[in-house]
């Protein structure tokens, strides 16, 4: 029942105080009723047999019986052997201050020693056996909170209870008459320790968390230069039945540059669009985008020397000859190298339907003159870029396609000429290298915060202004999860 709570941690743990603005939140994230559901079948249907076995203290208990005298008992070596709960007779919602988790109709199976001992006249009277209970109409309660503690998301079990309607023991052994007095004298005992054992392990089992979030990666990495920062800010919203985390979610250098960011777009609204339609909704305002930009530009990322290429005829002065005249006079077919390098952070914009970026860059045309690389012009390049998003396994990925783009020249050592003469070769050079180029890594993708074993599954995008929103529901698998991960789903006693 405790492991439930790792499918709500959306993010893979935290991270420490970072240089930029933590209050700010770029990444919410919402547990829709049905992603709360899928939750708990996962927990009943793989982790229940982990529950047992439980061992419960011995009882013992004398009374008083007419003819008899005081008879003494004990009931030893009790232990919890099954636990049984059905799916359909629970339930997991967001309350007012945490995650509610009933488990109705749950049944049990105990088994212990019993035996009793009494003095009559000069002889001591003994017997011992074995007996089996079989526990009915148990109900099994778990609210546990989440609060926000600089940055990390602290879990505390606010209220746990197990009640038991009925049980039935079953004695091997022992004399009729002892049956009775034994069911009178124990059966309270047997349930009230029962309760409280189970209990226990259900508040045990939750507390786990705490430690378990240290051992979880602390960061989601991007590539070797940026990890996005999910660090958890505010405390998480329980409303509709449903659960929201919001994140910093910003892309980060792997030196712990500062980021250079401009765009303080808080994702503050909630994501949950529908209740029954997807387990899980993540809401990236355009902000991580534009970080991830940010710290790639801040890396040296965004250079390009292209010298060679599929049409490798138009990487010689030749090919030029009729556009830039002056070129192919000086350098005579000459081998030639375009040095590409983006001159500011690509912006972002995502509008109601749409995202697009523009690209600042200066394209330096050199000549390859023997053994010298020759620059001859430099040509300042604005270009607009369009695309759709989607989402493969746990990454958002794109494709893009050339919208419009300006040239200027800003120096030249073969003399003036114009923009509007190169400009059909250009855009077929933008279209057919450059953009394939930049979306063979745009399907590398920007990874979303979700905890290693659980993949998303038919998702889909809504982009309203300024947002991505993924809607998806989710799946657990256990070979790809992290050892620590499949040791709590699966093996946690609690």
């Amino acid at each position: 029942m405790a492991s439930l709570l790792l499918f709500l941690l959306v993010s893979a743990s935290l991270l420490p105080q970072l240089s930029n603005s933590e209050s700010d939140s770029y990444i919410s994230a919402t547990i829709s009723t049905k992603g709360l559901s899928f939750a708990k079948d996962l927990i009943i249907s793989q982790a229940v047999d982990s529950f047992v076995p439980i061992r419960i203290p011995d009882i013992k208990k004398s009374v008083r019986i007419p003819l008899v005298g005081e008879v003494h008992m004990t009931v030893s070596n009790v232990t919890i052997e099954a636990v049984n709960v059905s799916a359909s007779d629970s339930t997991a919602a967001a309350g007012e201050s945490g995650i509610v988790i009933v488990a109705s109709g749950a049944s049990a199976k105990l088994s212990l020693k019993w035996s009793y001992w009494y003095d009559s006249w000069f002889v001591t009277v003994s017997d011992e056996g074995i007996a089996s209970v079989q526990v009915e109409g148990m109900e099994l309660g778990l609210t546990v909170g989440m609060k926000n503690e600089n940055g990390a998301l602290k879990t505390f079990v606010s209220e746990s209870g197990c009640y038991i309607n009925d049980l039935d023991i079953t004695m091997d052994g022992g004399a009729s008459w002892f049956y009775q007095i034994f069911v009178d004298g124990f059966q309270d005992h047997i349930k009230a320790s029962v309760e409280s054992a189970i209990t226990a392990k259900i508040t045990e089992g939750a507390e786990k968390l705490d430690s378990l979030l240290q051992s979880l990666p602390k960061e989601v990495n991007l590539d070797d230069v940026a990890f996005m920062n999910v660090t958890f800010v505010n405390d998480p919203l329980f409303k509709n039945s449903a659960v929201e985390f919001n994140i910093n979610g910003l892309f980060v250098s792997s030196e712990r540059a500062d980021l250079h960011n401009d765009h303080k777009i808080l994702a503050e609204n909630s994501v949950f669009l529908s209740e029954g339609s997807k387990m899980l909704w993540i809401s990236l305002d355009e902000a991580v985008f534009n970080s991830a930009s940010d710290v790639l530009f801040q890396a040296g990322m965004m250079h390009w020397v292209v010298n060679t290429i599929p049409e490798q005829f138009f990487l010689n002065t030749k090919t030029w000859r009729f556009l830039i005249p002056k070129l192919y006079k000086k350098y005579p077919n000459e081998d030639m190298a375009l040095n590409i390098s983006v001159t500011s952070s690509p912006l972002v914009k995502i509008g109601v339907g749409n995202i697009g970026a523009t690209v600042n860059s200066d394209m330096l045309i050199n000549v390859l003159d023997g053994n010298q690389t020759v620059p001859v012009a430099c040509i300042a390049v604005e270009a607009t870029v369009s695309g759709s998003v989607g989402v493969e396994g746990n990454k958002i990925v794109a494709k893009s396609e050339l919208d419009d783009f300006s040239l200027a020249l800003k120096w030249s050592n073969i003399g003036n000429f114009h923009m509007s003469l190169i400009r059909g070769a250009v855009r077929i050079f933008l279209k057919s290298i450059c953009i394939p180029y930049l979306n063979s890594y745009l399907r590398h993708g920007i990874p979303l915060p979700i905890i290693h074993g659980f993949t998303l599954e038919d998702a889909y995008i809504l982009m309203p202004n300024s947002r991505v929103i993924v809607g998806a529901d989710v799946t657990y698998n256990r070979s790809i999860a992290a050892p620590e991960i499949r040791s709590f789903v699966y093996s946690s006693n609690y």
